[in-house]
């Protein structure tokens, strides 16, 4: 399923991430499909390259489930009934008021020398393999399953191996209004430096299409405490190159640092929508406590909405004056401190002779002032209504933060 696109693969995130809290590297991530042959080699290569694998999924009992059959193949073993699962697999069974197939005792058969990992939220236990000084470590692939597994049996396994505790930390920071690219040269100053740091810190670029372009910093260390004092100092010295673009930390999103310059301002928003249908609206709504500043918003697609409406004056509604109108009339309807517009062509056509990507974005708040911006977006119709949602809300951030 993952191999055909089915499926996404969160478990490797969900296995990096237990890997990282307790100061694991992981290298190398592969996705092979149900196929004994192919997961044997997958394994002997990983085993080359690693002290220690993890395999998720194929531990069931069906055909396709072959998982076990590759690592004891690995191991140079037969495989063995525990009789102790196979007790433990008909309880459960038995406990759910459910008649157990015959060959859910093939959860029951083990590589020989294999440890199993006790399984409470599911049937099939994990496995603890042996191989040589090395070990490869079977999870089940539900992820609920595997999350257990990890907590309970492999990362206190390879802790006890290792002899050392160690954690990794990361922070991201995140930034819209520049190029990976420009991005990479504006920091390569800092790279050169963290090369040559002994502070185990490294630095990477996420980028994340219509959500900008990420920063990560991680950093390894002996205690959480000394970890969290390396990412601060990093930290600093990334604003003080990009700190204009940089728009939130690890889980604050656009509309999230949009809602936290408000509401330090004490002032509410509304929001006029003509390309982006919506989208806008939908991703304030998204943040908890906006209606602390979130008064609403108006799809005013037909050009009748915005003149009727919001008082548009009659004319080409792709343009400044029109957006500047429409916050205009949408602060006003909606009784808010903030107006802020959104109308442009998304495409495929042209319209009133502009191209699709055209947009423009009006502000009026008030007191504070009044802004427009043109921009000039990329993509087919969905990636324009996307890159125009956030533009303009980034848009609206900075005319905060001068006010």
């Amino acid at each position: 399923e993952l191999l055909l696109g089915q499926i996404v693969d969160t478990n490797s995130t969900r296995i990096s991430q237990a890997l990282a809290e307790v100061g694991i590297d992981c290298y190398f991530q592969t996705r092979v499909g149900d196929n004994v042959d192919r997961i044997t080699t997958v394994l002997t290569q990983a085993l080359f390259r690693s002290d220690a694998v993890i395999t998720c999924g194929g531990l069931g009992p069906t055909q396709d489930d072959v998982t076990r059959d590759a690592i004891a193949d690995v191991m140079g073993v037969e495989m063995s009934l525990d009789e102790g699962i196979a007790r433990d697999v008909e309880r459960k069974f038995t406990a759910r008021g459910r008649v157990m197939a015959a060959n859910n005792m093939n959860q029951a058969m083990v590589p020989k020398g294999a440890s199993p990992i006790p399984a409470v939220n599911g049937i099939a236990p994990g496995l603890i393999c042996p191989v040589g000084e090395k070990v490869i470590y079977a999870a089940p692939g539900v992820p609920h399953e595997l999350d257990e597994i990890l907590s309970t049996g492999i990362i206190p396994d390879l802790l006890l191996r290792i002899g050392i505790e160690t954690t990794i930390s990361s922070r991201v920071i995140r930034t819209w209004g520049l190029s990976e690219s420009r991005l990479s040269e504006l920091l390569n100053p800092l790279f050169r430096e963290l090369e040559r740091n002994e502070d185990n810190v490294t630095m990477a670029f996420l980028a994340s299409g219509v959500e900008g372009i990420k920063i990560r910093l991680t950093a390894k260390s002996t205690s959480q405490y000394d970890a969290s004092l390396a990412l601060d100092r990093y930290q600093e010295k990334v604003f003080s190159v990009v700190g204009e673009f940089v728009f939130g930390i690890d889980d604050v999103n656009m509309e999230a640092a949009v809602g936290q310059e408000l509401f330090k301002r004490n002032l509410t928003l509304g929001v006029a929508e003509s390309l982006t249908g919506g989208l806008v609206a939908s991703r304030i709504v998204s943040v908890a406590g906006a209606s602390n500043w979130f008064n609403g918003g108006l799809v005013s697609y037909a050009s009748d909405v915005k003149f009727k409406v919001l008082s548009v004056d009659k004319g080409p509604v792709v343009s400044e004056s029109a957006a500047l109108q429409m916050a205009s009339g949408v602060r006003e309807l909606l009784g808010a401190d903030v107006g802020l517009a959104f109308t442009g062509v998304a495409g495929p056509s042209a319209s009133e002779g502009q191209k699709p990507g055209t947009v423009w974005i009006g502000i009026d708040g008030g007191p504070l002032g009044v802004e427009s911006k043109l921009l000039r977006l990329p993509g087919d119709r969905e990636r324009i209504r996307q890159y125009a949602t956030i533009s303009g809300l980034d848009i609206l951030r900075r005319f905060l933060l001068v006010r």
